[in-house]
């Protein structure tokens, strides 16, 4: 039982010190998913500058505690970053990977992509801007993600026949996924503005009309 004094925070605190029940609590997923649950709400509630005391309030335990269970305000931020980037490329990689024809499935990759930063638009701006400007691990883990999408995209235009220089794709893999990031974030302080139909539009007209005359070039410079 609890004494008049001693709150639940207080008592994970002390536990967690002298290694007992609190830090299991740390590895508990459920807890550390709900944790990550209220960070979530305060960011898209506050926008990219919700601070950290907001985020354990919210979770209804005090700051200490909040980085406790992820090591420090790093373990979080990259808790976070891991958590949405999965997400966002399991978007993107059922997107490109169905059988449709390959606008179809350009357009439908670049909407879902502009769709999922959009509808979370503090907690893309929180992660790509002042996480990854705070923390060097959580901008290698962002980098880390792009680099990925870029890698699997090349290898998907070599697996097509679209591209058979492997140096080439892996330019243009990288080239297109940091163009559509870069107009992702334009057209995030213009959406009320520019409809997303538009910016994917663009995007995908310049994709397939701009690397199949880049091919054609590089095939007749080899001949």
């Amino acid at each position: 039982m609890l004494s008049p004094g001693n709150t639940p925070d207080t008592v994970l605190s002390m536990t967690s010190a002298a290694g007992g029940p609190g830090t299991g609590s740390r590895r508990d997923p459920g807890r550390r998913r709900a944790l990550l649950e209220a960070a979530d709400r305060v960011i898209q509630r506050e926008g990219p500058e919700a601070s950290m005391a907001a985020i354990a309030a919210e979770a209804g335990i005090s700051k200490p505690i909040l980085y406790r269970h992820f090591g420090d305000k790093s373990g979080l931020y990259q808790a976070l970053a891991e958590r949405h980037t999965r997400r966002l490329i399991e978007g993107i990689r059922e997107e490109f990977s169905r059988g449709d024809p390959i606008r179809d499935r350009t357009r439908s990759t670049i909407d879902t992509y502009l769709a999922t930063i959009s509808k979370n638009l503090n907690l893309y701006r929180f992660l790509m801007h002042r996480a990854s400007a705070e923390d060097t691990a959580t901008h290698s883990a962002m980098s880390t993600m792009i680099r990925d999408v870029s890698r699997e995209l090349a290898e998907v235009m070599i697996a097509e026949g679209e591209m058979t220089d492997r140096t080439r794709a892996y330019v243009w893999g990288h080239a297109i996924v940091g163009m559509v990031q870069t107009a992702g974030d334009w057209w995030l302080d213009h959406a009320g503005d520019v409809p997303r139909e538009a910016v994917v539009d663009g995007l995908v007209d310049l994709v397939l009309g701009g690397l199949p005359a880049a091919a054609s070039d590089a095939r007749a410079a080899q001949d």
